[in-house]
């Protein structure tokens, strides 16, 4: 059984803002810095050990994951490259191993678009009082304004998020996203609503059990497929 770590980013300006934040971006705060550092902390005290780590292409998941990865990993790893997937710009890599703090990434990782938070169209950067709150009208709400459903930022999350477990050698796997995207992948796996009552905070990590011989099998969010919620963390 492999095991994924789905962290949501650290609160960033637009979060202490209260704005709407989907596809467009704006970096972590101190606060939220402190956050990534915590959450890894947390981790490695409880003993997570992590092969391969993945990102969106947002700045704010990036360095919520370099951030983490240092307290995980330890900086073990020398100096690696992160790969951004469908840019062609062959130096970004170079740029990305800097950190957000000016240091190395402990561990290489790569950034996928299939991770990035549900687009909220033309209401982006918006003060958040204009976004629904309720996950039902979720569903299409956004369409309205350009942004994406619900349902296709779940059925992209569950797309990308198995494909990546079922890569050779995925056995303990850390993905930083978004708080919309996350929600959205664990309703495709279970009732979301006790989890999201319990709090959702920035950088809470879903942890879920992958079963690969289940790998076709659709989640239903009643236990069918490969995944299953093991824990929530929690800061």
């Amino acid at each position: 059984m492999k095991t994924l770590y789905l962290m949501r980013h650290g609160e960033t300006q637009f979060n202490a803002q209260h704005r709407i934040q989907g596809w467009c971006d704006s970096p972590l705060t101190e606060r939220g810095i402190e956050q990534a550092r915590a959450m890894g902390a947390r981790l490695r005290d409880r003993g997570v050990r992590i092969d391969h780590a993945y990102c969106s292409t947002a700045e704010r998941a990036a360095d919520t994951l370099e951030i983490a990865l240092a307290e995980i990993v330890g900086g073990a790893a020398s100096a690696p490259s992160a790969r951004l997937l469908n840019e062609a710009d062959p130096d970004l890599g170079a740029h990305l191993a800097s950190g957000p703090l000016g240091t190395p990434a402990p561990l290489p990782y790569e950034r996928l678009k299939g991770l990035r938070e549900m687009s909220y169209g033309n209401l982006e950067a918006q003060q958040d009082f204009l976004a629904a709150n309720d996950p039902e009208k979720c569903r299409t709400f956004y369409l309205q304004f350009g942004g994406e459903s619900s349902d296709t930022t779940l059925e992209r999350m569950v797309a990308t998020l198995t494909a990546i477990m079922m890569r050779p050698g995925h056995e303990s796997v850390l993905a930083v996203g978004h708080g919309g995207a996350n929600f959205n992948f664990l309703r495709a796996v279970t009732d979301p609503m006790p989890v999201l009552n319990a709090g959702w905070g920035n950088c809470t990590t879903c942890v879920y059990a992958f079963d690969e011989t289940h790998a076709r099998e659709a989640p239903d969010g009643n236990g069918a497929g490969p995944w299953r919620l093991t824990d929530v963390v929690r800061l």
